[in-house]
């Protein structure tokens, strides 16, 4: 087995350098730094990562913490985070919370007892036995996707404009009569997304009717029997904004179930774009979030974050873009 003395006696340097070009706990020069990693990749090196974090004390691991990881939005969060990890020399330990508070809050403290450098987290609707337990222990952390208030690094898409864009694209279809089927209470793209649906039927004019927003708690059942509630309405919605992808699946269940055609019958846009919209007859208008931007900013926060510890916290918001296909009753 190859030691790390190979490599210094194949560089020509001291055992103490190569372990500086490796824990990068001291500068060296350019030259000589290259003739150590010409020396490892020729010999065929591995470092021993365990001893490197008790020498560096850090394991250049991130836990990162999602709900629903088979949800097509957060695959790709995730794909966006361990491509910039990566970049970095950064592995990932990654853990399910289901949206729950309690189990949210485990996960994250076995990550943390697992050493790793900082978490990244899409929080619960009811966040503050995670955020306690951050900031007490002072745990470097990124949230992501679902805001958790000022004071913390965290990254999501712009959520109220784009919904705002959906109603304004129905009413010019000449649609008065707009339901949306909400997510989980509490979350702040739940309320982003409202504000945003409630704005849109203001600035064409529209009253909003309670009765026309439905909650489907972010998930495809709950937004199957939201459907159902709206279509049993004495004056059903013309139209139908569903406020993620998973709603979007238990809206055309419902639908289907119904006997009612989209876009015939009840135009349908969606909030959340995925790679198989375009594959649904008729093809899904939708709000497409930059999912891997969003993973890839988080880890770069955390980075920053890791990098400087008393740096002021940042919010980042990114921008949607609109996907026009057809369920929203305009032609190809």
């Amino acid at each position: 087995m190859t030691t790390m003395a190979d490599v210094a006696r194949r560089a020509g340097v001291s055992v103490a350098t190569v372990s500086h070009v490796l824990n990068e706990t001291r500068p060296v020069r350019p030259d000589t730094r290259r003739a150590v990693l010409d020396a490892i990749d020729t010999l065929g090196y591995t470092p021993n990562t365990l001893a490197r974090s008790l020498v560096t004390a850090r394991t250049r691991s991130i836990g990162l913490a999602v709900s629903a990881i088979s949800n097509p939005y957060f695959t790709e969060i995730l794909q966006g985070v361990e491509a910039r990890a990566l970049e970095h020399g950064y592995s990932l330990l990654i853990a399910d919370p289901h949206d729950d508070p309690a189990h949210e809050r485990m996960v994250v403290q076995l990550l943390h007892e697992r050493r790793v450098d900082g978490v990244i987290v899409a929080p619960s609707a009811e966040p503050s036995a995670l955020v306690d337990y951050l900031t007490r222990r002072e745990v470097p952390a990124v949230f992501l996707d679902r805001l958790v208030g000022d004071g913390h690094d965290q990254v999501c898409a712009e959520n109220t404009a784009p919904v705002e864009q959906l109603v304004r694209h129905l009413t010019g279809l000449g649609h008065t009569r707009i339901g949306m089927i909400a997510g989980e209470p509490g979350l702040s793209t739940s309320t982003e997304r409202i504000a945003g649906y409630r704005a849109g039927l203001r600035s064409h004019g529209l009253p909003f009717a309670p009765e026309l927003l439905a909650g489907g708690h972010s998930e495809a059942r709950g937004a199957e029997e939201a459907t159902q509630r709206l279509l049993a309405l004495p004056a059903p919605p013309t139209a139908l904004i569903t406020a993620n992808n998973a709603m979007t699946i238990g809206a055309l269940r419902a639908l289907r179930a119904a006997g009612l055609g989209v876009p015939e019958d009840i135009a349908l846009v969606c909030f959340d774009d995925f790679s198989w919209a375009d594959v649904f007859s008729p093809g899904l208008t939708a709000i497409a979030q930059p999912s891997r931007e969003i993973g890839g900013t988080a880890l770069g926060l955390l980075l920053d974050r890791l990098a400087d510890p008393a740096r002021p916290p940042r919010t980042v918001r990114l921008p949607c873009s609109f996907v026009h296909r057809t369920s929203c009753g305009c032609a190809a």
